[in-house]
C-alpha cells in the first residue's frame, strides 16, 4: 500500500505549489496536472490540516506552503496525504489484522515489522527538497 494515487498527486501539487509564486487552488491544479478537481481538493485539504501548507481565501486565494521544503517529511506528506500510517504489507505493525489470523504464529511477521521500521525511518527522514534536487 505504501503510496497510492493520493500521495503521488500530492507530490506532484506540492512541487508546482513550491516553485510557484503567487498560491495556486485546486481547480487551477486540478488542470495542470490532469486530476479530478474533487479528489485533488481532499488531498489539498488534508495536506492544510497538517501544517504542509497554508490556504489562503479570496479571488486570488489557494494554497501556499506553510513550511520550507526542507522541513517537511515524505513520511508527513504521506500520512497527510493518505490518512493513515504508510504500511508496506497487509500485515505489517501498523495493520489491525493478520489476513490469516496468526500474527503471533507469523515466521516472518519479525522481518515484516523489520523491514517496515527501516522504511519508516527512511521516510522520516527523507523531504521534499530531497526528492526535487
Amino acid at each position: 500500500m505504501l503510496l497510492t494515487r493520493a500521495s503521488e498527486y500530492a507530490l506532484l501539487s506540492l512541487d508546482i505549489i513550491r516553485n510557484s509564486e503567487k498560491p495556486k487552488g485546486s481547480e487551477q491544479l486540478s488542470k495542470e496536472l490532469c486530476i479530478p478537481k474533487s479528489f485533488l481538493a481532499k488531498i489539498l485539504q488534508g495536506l492544510a490540516k497538517a501544517g504542509i501548507l497554508e490556504s489562503k481565501k479570496g479571488a486570488h486565494g489557494g494554497f501556499i506552503m506553510a513550511k520550507s521544503s526542507q522541513e517537511i517529511t515524505i513520511a508527513e506528506i504521506i500520512v497527510a496525504a493518505e490518512g493513515k500510517t504508510p504500511a508496506v504489507f497487509d500485515c505489517s505493525q501498523y495493520s489491525e489484522a493478520c489476513p490469516n489470523g496468526a500474527i503471533g504464529s507469523c515466521n516472518i511477521s519479525p522481518f515484516l515489522a523489520n523491514f517496515q521500521s527501516k522504511i519508516d525511518t527512511f521516510l522520516h527522514k527523507l523531504t521534499l527538497e530531497d526528492i526535487f534536487n
